[in-house]
This record gives structure tokens, C-alpha cells and sequence, in this order.
């Protein structure tokens, strides 16, 4: 199966990697990192957001890290909600966490009026940090946690 996984991707956390890692582990046929443009990712966050060429560089060296099974990637921008995951034919499912999950029926309403297969959904949970709370990029770039969810200040 071909597996899609759609974000900003920065800066990277154990979320994230969790995310990759479940794309990894049913994307036989391949991984496709949907990746929000740089106008996009500005457009829709009040923080600071790593470019472009940056976020893919750090997505291609955390991939690589987690494939035990030698997936192929591919990385295609992003410049839209739901972009490629309601018009790429060659999608089979989309990695989602339980903030995006709710988006796939309507993702998938638009495949079906474009002839397309339904996508299925994988959903990943989130991963907390020390305090119980989810990890974010938000979070990460506050310097409330570090990238692995550890708190700041040694609290």
C-alpha cells in the first residue's frame, strides 16, 4: 500500500516521528510525505516555521533513521488543505493523528466525486510529554519541551 502523511513538519518531534514511523510500517509500495509550502506553513501559524528545503532535509534524515524496510519517499509540497490526499490517484491511505481524523470522511467524499478510491485511515495517537500534555512543534519552539517531549528547566 501507498501511505501518505501531510504536515509542517517543523520542527521535527517524537509526534511526528511516530507519524513516520506507522507511514513506514504499512507504506510497502512506498511513502509519500505531503509537505506544507512555505507560504502555506506562514499563512496558517503564528510561530516561526523552518523553509521549505529545511523541513524536507530533516523529514529525508528522520526517515531514513526510522525504515527498517528500505521504503521508497517521496516528498511533494503541499499548498492546500487536503491537497494531494483528495486528488492523487496513487494513494491507498493517510497517517492521521486524533486532530486530523475527522478531516478524512471529507477527504474521502472528495475522492469518490473524483472517481477515486477511498482513502483508508491510519490513525496514531499522540505522543505526551512529561507533563501529560502532547508534544508540538508550538510547544517545541515556546521552549516549553524539547523535541522528545522532556520538559524545559529540568521541572
Amino acid at each position: 500500500m501507498r501511505v501518505a502523511v501531510a504536515g509542517t513538519f517543523g520542527p521535527l518531534h517524537d509526534g511526528h516521528r511516530s507519524l513516520f514511523e506507522t507511514a513506514l510500517e504499512f507504506g510497502d509500495e512506498g511513502v509519500v510525505v505531503a509537505l506544507t509550502t512555505d507560504d502555506f506553513a506562514t499563512a496558517t501559524r503564528d510561530r516561526p516555521v523552518p523553509a521549505f528545503d529545511e523541513r524536507a532535509a530533516a523529514i529525508r534524515a528522520a526517515l531514513a533513521d526510522l525504515d527498517e524496510w528500505d521504503r521508497a519517499l517521496e516528498i511533494r509540497p503541499l499548498a492546500e488543505p487536503h491537497g494531494i490526499a483528495q486528488s492523487a490517484a496513487d494513494l491507498d491511505a493517510l497517517v492521521v493523528s486524533p486532530e486530523t481524523m475527522d478531516e478524512l470522511p471529507r477527504i474521502n467524499e472528495k475522492r469518490r466525486d473524483r472517481g477515486l478510491e477511498p482513502l483508508l485511515g491510519l490513525v496514531v495517537p499522540f505522543v505526551e510529554a512529561d507533563d501529560g500534555e502532547r508534544i508540538s512543534s508550538t510547544r517545541l519552539v515556546a521552549g516549553e519541551v524539547d523535541e522528545h517531549g522532556r520538559l524545559s528547566g529540568g521541572e
